[in-house]
C-alpha cells in the first residue's frame, strides 16, 4: 500500500500469520455475473510453432550473448530432465557474471532506442513526487510514523509528542548507505516506548541485522543481533530484553544460496552479546520448523507460533515468562495447539483466555476463544462465527475487535465486543484496501490507511468512543482521481468456477481491440491481491491503459478452499484462471492479443512464465519479474523448500508429474514464437534466487523463433523488492513500460 510506511512488530502480529507467510513466499463490491465458461482454443500447450530456419524475419534482428548448453541430465522416478543451463545458478562464477553483463548490455542498448521511455520516467518521477506517510503507533508518551517527503530511497521514522506537533527525527534509513540500497526490515517498541529494536537489509536481502536504539536521545546501544530472517522481536514487559529467532550462520560466500533449516529462539538481554543470548526453544529433529514470537500485552506469556514453511496450517506453544526477568534455558513449553490441524493467529488475551483467529472448520475464518488451562486448546468458545466473506485479520484495540473481511477482494472493516456483540463498522469510501488498526487494550484510538488502484488514499484516526473516521494524513499527487474509474466483472475459468477481476482505466477511455492492457496476477500461498494504489500503475492508465487484475485460485480472496484449489497437483487451475481472464479481456472487447501483455512477479512471474509457455500466441508481450522458474529445483536454494506447501515436491511421482508440465524452464519449445518478453530479476534476491530468471531467459532465447525480443533485466545491488530505493523503482517501471510501449505499439497519451 503506497501509504503504507515502517511495519512496527505490533502492526505486523495484527495481520497474524499472513504476514509472515508473504514474507516466506516468493510481497469491490459486486455479484458475481452469470457467464458462460470460455471455451478453450485448443490443448493447453499449444503455441504457435515455427520451423527453426535462417530466415531474418525470425530473430527480429536481435542477438543474444550465447549461453553454453552443458550436458547436465537429472533422473527423476525414471524420467531423464535435461538441464543445460545448470552452470548458470553459481552466480559468482567468472562465467555467470559474464553472461549477466553481456545480457544487461544487449537489454540496455535496446531500451535505450525506445523514444517513449524517457518520457514515461519523467512522468514516473513528477508523480512519484508526493509526500507520503505511513500509519502512526502509539508507544509510551510518543506517537511513531513513517514519512517519505517524495523521492526519497526510504521512508524516515519520526516521533509526534501529539498529532498536530512537528516531527522529530529518529531514525533515517537513507544515511545508512550512500545509494538507498540498505533498507528498515522492521521495528518494535518496548512496552513503554524507551526503547526501539530494528532491522536492516542491505541490497534487498532476506537476511536483518538488528539493533536498539534510545528513542529520546535518537542514540544507538552496543547490541547487535545478525543472521535474522523471517522474524521480528518481541520486548519482555521488563525492558531488559527481547524474543527473536535465527538461524546458524551460513558459510562465508553461501548466503544467498545455501537452505535455511533449524530456525532457533533466542532471548537477548540488553547489554550483552549475541552469543550469550539464551536458547529459549529449538527443535532440531524438526528442522523444517519456523518460528514467530509474541509476548502477550499482560507480559505473561511467550506465544510461539510453529509454521513448516509456507503452509497456513501452524501450531501455536507458549512459555509461562517468569517474574523478575530471569529467562531460563529450560522452561516448559506447552504445545496449546499442535499437529498442525488448522491456521491460527493470536489476537490478543484475558491472562489465561487466548483469542485466536482460525480457519479451524471454517475455511473463511473465524475468531475464537482458548482456555490455555484445557489440553490442546479444548473447549474453544466461538466468538465470531465464519460468514460470508473471508476473515484476514483481527486486531484488539480498546477491548473491541476489528475484524478485517474481504468482500469479493476489497475490504470490509467490522467492529465487535469480546461478547462477540457486532457494534459498528468503519465507512470506508469505495472499492479499495484498508490496514492498520493497531494499539493496545488501554487505546482510544486506532489508526488505519486506505488506498485504491486510482485513488492515493489517506491514513485515518479511528475514535473508538464515536466510531468517526479523520483524516491524518491526505496526500496530494499531480493527478486528478476523478477522471479514473475502477469496475470489477466476474468471468468463468476453463472449469466453469467464477473468477473476479478489477478493471481500472481513464474515464474517457473507449476499450477496444487497439487499447494496451496489461493483465496483472499472483494466486498462491493465501496471499489476496487487493485494491491498491500504485504509481506505475497510475502511469500506465494515463498513457491510454487497461489495468487489469485478476483474482485467481492459489491467493487468499476466498478463504482456504479458494487456495488450496490452487496448489500441488490442481496448480494448473491457477493458469487455467489467468488465461481465462486474457481470453475474456478479448471476447469482450476491452483488447486484442496483440494488445495485451501480462505480468507477475515471484510466484506471479511462475505464473506468467507457465502461461506463456502454455499459450504464448495469446499474448503480444510477457514481464515475468523474479519468478520461479525451474519447478524441479526451486526447493534446493534458501527458503525455496517451504515452497512445496503450495508446489508440492519433486520427489513426489504425482507432483513429479504436475511440476514438470507447467515448469516454465522445461516447457520452452524449439521453434515457437513467443511473446515480447523481458524477464527481471536482480542479483541479491535471495528469497527466489537469480539463477531461475537466468536459466529460463538463456533457455527461451535458445528456443525462440520470432521477431519479438526476448530479454532479460538484471537489477545490480537489489533483492526480491523489499525495501528496493525510490529511484531503482522508477528506472525499472521507465524500462518496463518503455518495453510494452515498443512492443505492443502504441502512441502514449499525455498527462491530463
Amino acid at each position: 500500500m503506497a501509504n503504507g510506511g515502517v511495519m512496527t512488530a505490533i502492526a505486523a502480529r495484527r495481520l497474524g500469520m499472513f504476514m509472515m507467510l508473504a514474507a516466506l513466499a516468493c510481497g469491490p463490491k459486486g455479484e458475481p455475473a452469470s457467464i458462460p465458461p470460455i471455451a478453450a482454443d485448443g490443448p493447453r500447450d499449444a503455441g504457435a510453432h515455427l520451423e527453426d530456419d535462417d530466415d531474418d524475419d525470425l530473430d527480429g534482428g536481435f542477438t543474444y550473448p550465447e549461453a553454453a548448453r552443458g550436458s547436465v541430465v537429472d533422473q527423476y522416478h525414471g524420467v531423464k530432465v535435461a538441464d543445460p543451463y545448470r552452470w548458470l545458478e553459481d552466480p559468482d562464477a567468472e562465467a555467470t557474471r559474464a553472461w549477466v553483463e553481456a545480457q544487461n548490455q544487449v537489454t540496455f542498448d535496446y531500451l535505450a532506442t525506445i523514444p517513449a521511455r524517457e518520457a514515461i520516467r519523467k512522468r514516473l518521477t513528477q508523480l512519484w513526487d508526493y509526500e507520503r506517510w505511513g500509519v502512526p503507533t502509539r508507544h509510551g508518551s510518543r506517537y511513531v510514523v513513517s514519512r517519505n517527503d517524495g523521492l526519497q530511497n526510504q521512508s524516515v521514522l519520526y516521533t509526534l509528542a501529539r498529532l498536530d506537533g512537528a516531527p522529530k527525527l529518529l531514525l533515517d534509513p537513507n544515511t545508512l548507505s550512500s545509494d538507498g540500497t540498505v533498507a528498515l526490515a522492521g521495528v518494535d517498541f518496548s512496552p513503554r516506548g524507551k526503547l526501539m529494536a530494528y532491522g536492516v537489509s542491505a541490497s534487498g536481502s532476506d537476511w536483518q541485522t538488528w539493533k536498539v536504539r534510545d528513542v529520546a536521545s535518537g542514540k544507538d546501544r552496543a547490541d547487535t543481533l545478525e543472521w535474522i530472517k523471517f522474524s521480528g522481536v518481541a520486548w519482555t514487559r521488563d525492558e531488559r530484553g527481547f524474543y527473536y529467532a535465527r538461524y546458524d550462520a551460513p558459510t562465508a560466500g553461501d548466503e544467498l544460496e545455501s537452505l535455511n533449516y533449524d530456525q532457533k529462539v533466542f532471548y537477548h538481554r540488553l547489554g550483552t552479546e549475541q552469543a550469550e543470548d539464551v536458547l529459549v526453544y529449538a527443535r532440531p529433529d524438526h528442522k523444517e520448523w519456523g518460528f514467530s514470537v509474541e509476548v502477550t500485552e499482560d507480559g505473561q506469556y511467550l506465544v510461539i507460533t510453529v509454521r513448516i514453511g509456507t503452509d497456513p496450517r501452524n501450531s501455536v506453544f507458549f512459555q509461562k515468562i517468569p517474574r523478575g526477568g530471569k529467562i531460563a534455558a529450560d522452561a516448559p513449553t506447552v504445545e496449546l495447539l499442535p499437529d498442525f490441524k488448522a491456521s491460527y493467529a493470536f489476537i490478543g488475551n484475558d491472562g489465561p483466555v487466548f483469542y485466536l483467529r482460525t480457519d479451524d472448520g471454517a475455511p473463511r475464518g473465524k475468531v475464537v476463544a482458548v482456555d490455555t488451562r484445557k489440553p490442546a486448546g479444548e473447549n474453544q468458545r466461538e466468538l465470531l462465527p465464519e460468514g460470508p466473506n473471508t476473515l484476514r485479520s483481527a486486531s484488539l484495540v480498546g477491548n473491541s475487535l476489528f475484524a478485517s473481511y474481504l468482500e469479493d477482494a476489497h475490504s470490509k472493516i467490522e467492529i465487535y465486543d469480546l461478547a462477540g456483540k457486532r457494534t459498528g463498522e468503519v465507512a470506508l469510501p469505495g472499492l479499495g484496501s484498508a490496514g492498520g488498526f493497531g494499539g493496545k487494550r488501554s487505546a482510544k484510538e486506532t489508526f488505519y490507511a486506505y488506498s485504491g488502484f486510482a485513488d492515493p488514499g489517506s491514513v485515518y484516526r479511528f475514535e473508538l468512543k464515536t466510531g468517526r473516521s479523520e483524516v491524518f494524513r491526505q496526500p496530494k499527487v499531480a493527478f486528478s482521481p476523478d477522471d479514473y474509474v475502477t469496475t470489477q466483472v466476474f468471468f468463468a475459468s476453463r472449469d466453469g468456477t467464477k473468477i473476479p477481476m478489477f478493471l481500472s482505466h481513464r474515464k474517457d477511455l473507449e476499450p477496444g481491440p487497439n487499447t494496451p492492457t496489461y493483465l496483472y496476477g499472483y494466486g498462491g500461498f493465501d496471499i489476496p491481491i487487493t485494491p491498491s494504489f500504485s504509481v506505475p500503475n497510475l502511469v500506465w492508465m494515463e498513457m491510454g491503459g487497461i489495468h487489469a487484475v485478476a483474482n485467481l485460485r492459489g491467493g487468499g480472496e476466498y478463504g482456504e478452499a479458494w487456495h488450496q484449489a490452487g496448489t500441488k497437483l490442481d496448480k494448473q487451475n491457477v493458469f487455467d484462471d489467468f488465461i481465462a481472464a486474457a481470453q475474456w479481456l478479448v471476447a469482450e472487447g476491452y483488447t486484442s492479443h496483440a494488445k495485451l501483455a501480462i505480468g507477475g512477479r515471484s510466484n506471479g512471474g511462475l505464473l506468467v512464465g507457465a502461461v506463456m509457455t502454455q499459450r504464448p500466441e495469446l499474448f503480444g508481450a510477457a514481464l515475468p519479474g523474479v519468478g520461479v522458474m525451474d519447478m524441479l529445483r526451486f526447493n534446493k536454494f534458501t527458503i525455496g523448500w517451504a515452497w512445496e506447501s503450495d508446489y508440492g515436491s519433486p520427489a513426489d511421482p504425482a507432483q513429479f508429474k504436475a511440476l514438470r508440465a507447467y515448469s516454465p524452464y522445461h516447457n520452452l519449445r524449439e521453434g515457437t514464437s513467443y511473446p515480447a518478453t523481458l524477464v527481471h530479476t536482480a542479483d541479491h534476491d535471495d528469497r527466489v534466487v537469480p539463477g531461475h530468471s537466468y536459466k529460463f531467459a538463456a533457455a527461451l532465447q535458445h528456443a525462440h523463433r520470432g521477431p519479438a525480443p526476448v530479454m532479460i533485466r538484471i537489477d545490480t545491488k537489489s533483492g526480491h523488492g523489499a525495501g528496493k530505493p525510490t529511484a531503482k523503482q522508477i528506472e525499472e517501471w521507465a524500462d518496463l513500460w518503455g518495453f510494452l510501449v515498443a512492443n505492443l505499439d502504441f502512441e502514449p497519451r499525455t498527462a491530463g
